[in-house]
């Protein structure tokens, strides 16, 4: 070997690892390429039967049933805005906030003590109005007195009467009770206030019936004849509330019971009604929900017409 080859070999050692780092370069390149191409799960979807399932069932020729689905609203049969017939200082309220009440219970106390002293006051007055009276009536039946004079006593017995039935009425108006059965709201106004009954002061507490109550809603005038029909029709028209979707535990179903006498000129829509238990208090007024009506059935052909 002469000296011209050994003065060469570096270059041709360079060359060498240029051509070795490119082919590694390039292996690399591929050996992603595969793997980002043939990963385990698309291994295992290929393994997969690529089959859609079936399902069979038996075709059953039966009437048709025309059906609606509409957005209902929840609304409460009853809503009492309680507040007070006499003025005074508020003691107490006799329930929470939320809490369902019946009618007759006992809500709010009024401070009752000018009341009492003012019914007190009215009876003293009629003892004496009284006593009066019926002397003045033996004196008139003897001729003893005028009979002007007896009948001012009688008159004035009969104010007295008048003036203490009155104290009474306020007496029993510090105590103010539920006028329905329902479910209160927040308390308006707390006990240690003043109520007024002047106008100026906001209700007490509204309470409002939910047991039973109605959902609201409305179909398009066109089913107008169906609904009229079916109404008429033994089964009667049914209004289903459906709350699976909703998370309720089972849909809720009640008759038709109300048919508006117009039709919307706006919406061209006609409401109608239905009443519900609610007997969990699931439906809320104000809740919208969603109402399924079955307004009629068109019926298959006779030859192999089932009835459902």
């Amino acid at each position: 070997m002469d000296q011209g080859d050994y003065d060469d070999e570096p270059g041709l050692l360079a060359r060498a690892g240029r051509y070795l780092i490119g082919a590694a370069a390039i292996g690399m390149l591929l050996g992603g390429y595969w793997y980002f191409t043939h990963t385990p799960a698309d291994d295992a979807a290929r393994r997969r039967d690529p089959s859609a399932p079936v399902k069979v069932a038996v075709a059953v020729q039966r009437d048709m049933p025309v059906i609606e689905s509409t957005i209902g609203t929840v609304v409460a049969n009853s809503t009492v805005s309680v507040t007070a017939r006499v003025q005074g200082q508020l003691t107490k309220a006799f329930f929470t906030e939320g809490q369902i009440v019946k009618k007759g219970d006992l809500l709010f106390q009024i401070d009752p003590a000018p009341y009492q002293a003012a019914y007190d006051a009215a009876l003293a007055t009629l003892a004496s109005a009284k006593s009066n009276a019926a002397r003045s009536l033996e004196l008139r039946k003897q001729n003893a007195i005028a009979p002007q004079i007896d009948d001012n006593n009688q008159s004035a017995y009969l104010q007295a009467k008048a003036n203490a039935e009155a104290a009474k009425l306020n007496l029993d108006y510090t105590q103010i009770h539920s006028p329905i059965d329902g479910k209160t709201g927040p308390i308006l106004l707390q006990p240690g206030n003043l109520v007024s009954v002047n106008g100026l002061t906001a209700p007490l507490v509204t309470i409002t019936q939910i047991q039973p109550i109605k959902v609201s809603f409305s179909l398009p005038q066109a089913d107008l004849p169906r609904i009229q029909a079916r109404a008429h029709q033994p089964q009667g028209l049914n209004a289903v509330v459906a709350l699976h979707d909703a998370g309720g535990d089972k849909d809720l179903s009640a008759p038709v019971d109300f048919i508006s006498n117009q039709v919307n000129a706006t919406t061209g829509t006609i409401e109608l009604r239905s009443n519900f238990a609610n007997a969990d208090s699931g439906l809320v007024p104000g809740q919208l929900v969603d109402v399924v009506v079955e307004l009629a059935d068109l019926p298959g052909p006779s030859w192999c017409r089932v009835k459902r």
